[in-house]
């Protein structure tokens, strides 16, 4: 009969065993490749990330002309090829009628004819609202057309591509998708469908800010009760207000202006830069407005490090100038700041217990940054007085999301090491939409 003694130093060597092979496999043998990638289907941009088994980091994937996201935009030529991103960014002035962007504006969402009609105005391609109420945009001379979708569908593809060439894998089959919080059911629907024409699986959807809040590991700290996101894309400025609490997010209250975001204070400084041009015939020339656009964009990124930039080795705009330009659109950005606390306070009266509950800028916890905007100094400057406390600016904020959702697919594909998963607690809230 084995004593107890010997029986106990079998279990003690089998455990020194299995934690020695668990060493050497951490270590010496290769990580699993991701199977489940973290996608961020943005209306101004769109990455891709996958998170990375036993050293448990993430990793963004590296797109056109090595930047980190994509923009999306899809550009039909004439001889019947099509661009993305970057390469059809460069077609916007010399192919306006068929390069498509903003189309997440439309994904999932029904119009009335009347708005149709106010929306095309702001836009060169041609929208066509269909018998369900639904846009399309016509992408040829001859007619065709394409689905928000089907333009969201053909960004994923390309974005799928570049991670199965990374990895060396021949096909990624499942993903996580992010949403803007404010997406209804339909939305989400229609954002899923983009992904199931290319024949991959969403094994979960979750909306931008927590995926922010996730990327930060903030439903793993106790001290968290409120995170603030704020989200300044190129087309869209959106502020939300979550609750973290036992690991769960719920949104308490969310505040934005659709048609606020980097986009505007390019316009801006695109026009001011217009104003100093003699040569009348470049103000008509549609290559030297598409190239002019390219240095603008470029101008903007560049004073958020220095104080100055060069526009066509000819125009010098400082950051002072540049903030003097944008003056009025930097004071929007406080707007739906203002509005998110007025809602949250809104059914507490003026009595003096009640007015000890109320909501305010010493409550938020954490306040974290979303979108290549917010690399603008002024931006942050406003946010850190506003709250008198800087905000998270650790993980770049044009990949906060994806970073997020990257984390949310390696949960859910059980790679080591294992995290704390979140909890999405989806609420009926409505977004306070600020009419320009």
């Amino acid at each position: 009969m084995v004593s107890s003694e010997t029986t106990c130093t079998l279990i003690g060597g089998s455990l020194i065993v299995l934690l020695i092979a668990g060493y050497f496999g951490q270590h010496l043998l290769p990580a699993p490749k991701p199977k489940i990638i973290g996608l961020d289907l943005g209306t101004t941009y769109s990455c891709v990330g996958i998170y990375h088994a036993i050293s448990g980091l993430v990793e963004i994937i590296p797109t056109q002309r090595n930047r980190s996201c994509l923009p999306s935009i899809i550009s039909f030529l004439p001889n019947g090829s099509t661009l993305l991103g970057y390469d059809a960014f460069d077609h916007m002035e010399t192919n306006p009628n068929y390069t498509i962007y903003d189309a997440k504006r439309f994904i999932g969402k029904q119009f009335s004819l009347e708005s149709v009609e106010k929306l095309q105005k702001d836009y060169p391609f041609e929208l066509v609202r269909t018998d369900q109420g639904y846009v399309e945009f016509i992408i040829s001379e001859n007619g065709t057309r394409i689905t928000p979708e089907q333009v969201g569908s053909l960004l994923l593809k390309y974005l799928k591509q570049l991670v199965e060439q990374h990895l060396k894998i021949a096909k990624i089959k499942l993903c996580v998708l992010s949403v803007p919080a404010e997406f209804d059911d339909l939305q989400r629907q229609f954002t899923r469908r983009a992904a199931e024409l290319i024949d991959l699986k969403v094994e979960r959807i979750i909306s931008e800010p927590t995926a922010a809040a996730l990327a930060y590991g903030f439903h793993k700290k106790e001290n968290v009760r409120y995170v603030l996101v704020i989200d300044i894309g190129g087309g869209t400025t959106d502020v939300s207000l979550l609750s973290v609490q036992n690991g769960m997010f719920s949104t308490q209250a969310m505040a934005g202006n659709n048609r606020l975001g980097g986009q505007d204070f390019n316009q801006n400084l695109f026009n001011y830069i217009l104003t100093l041009v003699e040569d009348s015939n470049k103000k008509t020339d549609s290559l030297f407005l598409q190239h002019l656009r390219i240095e603008v964009e470029k101008c903007k990124i560049d004073l958020s490090t220095a104080n100055q930039c060069l526009i066509d080795s000819k125009w010098i705009i400082t950051r002072e100038k540049f903030e003097e330009i944008n003056q009025d659109l930097f004071r929007k950005i406080r707007e739906p700041l203002d509005r998110i606390f007025a809602y949250i306070n809104s059914d507490i009266s003026g009595d003096d217990d009640d007015t000890n509950s109320r909501l305010t800028v010493n409550n938020i916890d954490e306040i974290v940054l979303v979108g290549g905007s917010t690399r603008m100094l002024k931006i942050r400057e406003l946010i850190a007085d506003y709250f008198q406390k800087k905000p998270n600016v650790n993980i770049d904020p044009d990949v906060a999301v994806t970073h997020g959702v990257s984390i949310q697919a390696g949960i859910l594909g059980g790679v080591w090491p294992l995290n704390v998963s979140a909890t999405e607690v989806r609420t009926a809230v409505e977004k306070i939409h600020i009419e320009i």
